[in-house]
């Protein structure tokens, strides 16, 4: 028997139970290495993931994409030079409820040797990988993304824009269902660019080690990708309008990014990219509000402590 083919998925469709079951131990990897030359001389003595983006730091903002979609324990690749930063700032992750673990990339050889590396911390079980300079907000984010994961083979997110020769793209068939992928398409073939976070079954480990390295000497996410797609196992769900995503990989997407989260924060009186208001609403944490928050002057440690206070009344 065939494979069922590829699915379209909107971010309108309802949670369903079995997807959260599937999400239930569920690892997540987060690749924060590279060497973050868009960004230079910023990043000349610092990781891209550890830049402010308005009130934390960039790394905060996939974390929590990853805790929305229930994850808690979350592998974290950088360099060698900069991972003891990342496990200053972040620790064991005990604080939000979560369990870190640390690994190196030594040199960026592409996305799909992030789950080579990661080896070990995947075992045989199905996880999600993020890229550390991916901004994804939107209402009911988490939801959407536990009902619409398939079980079995690899799910990835599009999201239309304007200079999708800057990305990876899926090319839609008249059915809407995925036929091609490209890489930085030249000839405007698809608007529909694939953000930095993935979802693979135990299988991915395999083909990302039969991959071989492409021209610019690295492992290639949409070559892995392929690899499911030629299967008809590729699952694509669709970001709609209500849904915003930031590739903040150079200086002017992170000051967009900035002026986003500090706008939608100020007009809604929320947080984005919290860690700790997330782990408390989650129920893993007893309070937002750390030791360092509690007594803490910084305006992001007073909206912690506004939001535990706001729930008492």
């Amino acid at each position: 028997m065939n494979p069922a083919p590829p699915t379209t998925k909107s971010f309108t469709d309802p949670p369903e139970l079995t997807s959260r079951r599937y999400y239930k131990g569920m690892k997540g990897i987060l690749l924060a290495g590279g060497s973050g030359t868009r960004l230079w001389p910023i990043t000349k003595s610092t990781s891209k993931g550890l830049l402010p983006v308005y009130d934390k730091p960039l790394v905060y903002y996939p974390i929590t994409t990853l805790m929305l979609a229930g994850i808690k324990e979350i592998l974290v690749i950088s360099t060698p030079e900069h991972v003891h930063l990342y496990k200053e700032l972040l620790g064991n992750g005990s604080e939000w409820g979560l369990s870190f673990e640390y690994a190196v990339q030594p040199f960026p050889k592409g996305i799909p040797e992030a789950i080579i590396i990661g080896k070990e911390f995947i075992g045989t079980e199905n996880f999600a990988l993020i890229l550390g300079d991916n901004l994804l907000y939107g209402s009911g984010l988490g939801r959407s993304l536990l009902a619409s994961v398939a079980e079995s083979g690899a799910s990835i997110l599009s999201y239309e824009v304007a200079n999708s020769e800057d990305y990876g793209v899926v090319v839609f068939n008249a059915n809407g269902e995925a036929k091609n992928l490209i890489e930085k398409p030249q000839n405007n073939e698809s608007k529909w660019a694939i953000p930095g976070l993935y979802f693979f079954d135990s299988r991915a480990l395999g083909y990302a080690q039969s991959l071989k390295p492409s021209q610019r000497g690295e492992l290639e996410i949409v070559d892995l990708l392929r690899c499911y797609l030629s299967n008809q196992e590729l699952n694509v769900i669709r970001l709609t309008r209500g849904t915003a995503w930031l590739d903040l990989g150079n200086a002017a997407s992170l000051s967009e990014a900035a002026d986003f989260v500090r706008a939608m924060q100020i007009r809604q009186g929320l947080l984005i990219g919290s860690p700790e208001e997330i782990a408390w609403r989650m129920g893993w944490i007893q309070t937002p509000v750390t030791a360092t928050a509690s007594v803490s002057k910084s305006a992001y440690a007073k909206s912690l402590r506004e939001i535990e206070s706001s729930s008492y009344e």
